[in-house]
């Protein structure tokens, strides 16, 4: 009973990507081995300044999450 049930589901599954890549094209896959270009525009700035307001913690467990730093308030 299980068995047959992943199938349909894997079916179903099938079925909706294939209607999207109907609808879409096909997933392109860049090069994971080539290096990341940098472009050094307004936009990689906004984001490097945007990442600039978040801390890495790590829980007990070894997860690690980013927070927001804390903003000093001036007075």
């Amino acid at each position: 009973m299980e068995v047959i049930a992943v199938t349909e589901r894997t079916r179903k599954f099938m079925h909706l990507t294939e209607k999207a890549t109907n609808l879409f094209g096909p997933a392109s896959h860049g090069d994971s081995e080539a290096p990341v270009v940098h472009k050094h525009d307004d936009f990689e700035k906004a984001s490097e300044d945007e990442l600039q307001t978040f801390e890495i913690e790590t829980d007990s467990q070894g997860h690690h999450y980013a927070t927001r730093k804390d903003h000093e308030e001036d007075s």
